[in-house]
């Protein structure tokens, strides 16, 4: 008696896709990298929150963790562009077609040495993308130099000693109006999905800083970015959960123990708090928090600050709701008669 074999049904997410849609090329990292990590929890997010690739742009300037983008999203649009100018590319992209999903992967030297005249201009300007960086601290490519985000007092394997102060990119990023920041650890697998969901659906400039440990240059002991110097010193602020739009799921905690974000697509973050009382919509309180984890010798983790309400760059700009990328040349160049006028009152 012969029997017929019923196939299982594909796994697939809300709009159809399936988990292998949303990968990239295999990866040319070193085993066991963080950034690694990081492109399995993009992957994750994008496949979860059921977002067609396709509406995703993709930009990242040089460095170790700017060849990540390669690996997640495969089908997105993507454009690598040169040391520490990604900022630029990405703002003139989204400006062009404000109906795509922008995400930028950044390292520590990319984003803190030669980038950061753009990465400040970025974080005040509030332009909706997503900004990671994959934070090492040691330059990756060129043999695990000190970047500027090493903790002062750091070792690298030579028993080189870091004596400079580091470049808190999350506390300048907040400095600088950004509307979302957040530190996460590439080895935090809940957190950073959480953080990377919200992330995606935020309506303006989105600051993650991931602390990803370089095993080949930065994970020994002296290192202040190695994954056992993380696991230790780790101080979560809140256990974060996110409810997204399309799902009625009620995430309940005890009365006076969470905080409720609503983000603008009308998903949730739930911030359940964990040591203490934190106020993620207080910028002062971002600040002093930043600044005591600092004095204890502490990595704050979590969502560190955000603000739903501020208007964002395509708003200032007053962008028409059409992308600028399917108007008609006749809309956009001024007509004759406007640059008539504008010479003449430059006379």
């Amino acid at each position: 008696m012969s029997t017929t074999t019923i196939p299982s049904p594909k796994k697939v997410n809300r709009i159809g896709l399936e988990p292998a849609v949303y990968r990239g090329s295999k990866t040319t990292l070193c085993a066991g990298c963080g950034h690694n990590a990081i492109s399995e929890r993009l992957i994750e997010a994008f496949y979860e929150l059921g977002v067609d690739p396709q509406r995703v742009a993709k930009f990242s300037g040089i460095g170790c963790s700017s060849k990540s983008p390669a690996y997640f999203l495969g089908t997105a649009h993507g454009f690598n562009a040169v040391h520490g100018r990604m900022p630029s590319v990405a703002t003139g992209a989204m400006i062009a077609n404000r109906t795509l999903i922008g995400v930028g992967v950044s390292g520590d030297g990319d984003t803190a040495s030669i980038g950061i005249g753009q990465f400040v201009h970025l974080m005040r300007r509030n332009l909706p993308l997503v900004y990671i960086i994959e934070d090492n601290g040691c330059y990756g490519l060129t043999k695990g130099q000190f970047s500027a985000t090493a903790d002062e007092g750091a070792k690298l394997k030579t028993g080189a000693v870091n004596e400079f102060a580091p470049i808190d990119t999350c506390a300048l990023a907040i400095e600088l109006g950004a509307t979302f920041v957040a530190r996460s650890f590439s080895g935090d697998k809940k957190q950073l999905l959480a953080l990377l969901k919200a992330a995606v659906v935020h309506r303006g400039i989105a600051m993650l800083d991931v602390i990803s440990p370089c095993v080949t240059f930065n994970d020994h002991e002296g290192s202040t970015k190695s994954y056992a110097y993380v696991k230790d010193h780790d101080s979560p602020l809140e256990d974060v959960s996110f409810v997204p739009f399309f799902e009625a799921i009620s995430v309940e905690y005890e009365p006076g123990t969470a905080k409720e974000v609503t983000l603008h697509d009308g998903s949730r973050l739930v911030l359940k708090k964990l040591a203490e009382d934190y106020d993620p919509t207080n910028r002062l309180e971002a600040f002093k928090m930043l600044e005591q984890s600092r004095e204890r010798g502490e990595i704050v983790t979590g969502l560190l600050y955000v603000e739903t309400d501020r208007e964002n760059f395509f708003a200032l700009l007053d962008l028409p709701d059409k992308p600028l990328v399917e108007l008609k040349e006749s809309q956009l160049r001024p007509p004759r008669q406007a640059l008539d006028e504008v010479m003449e009152e430059l006379r």
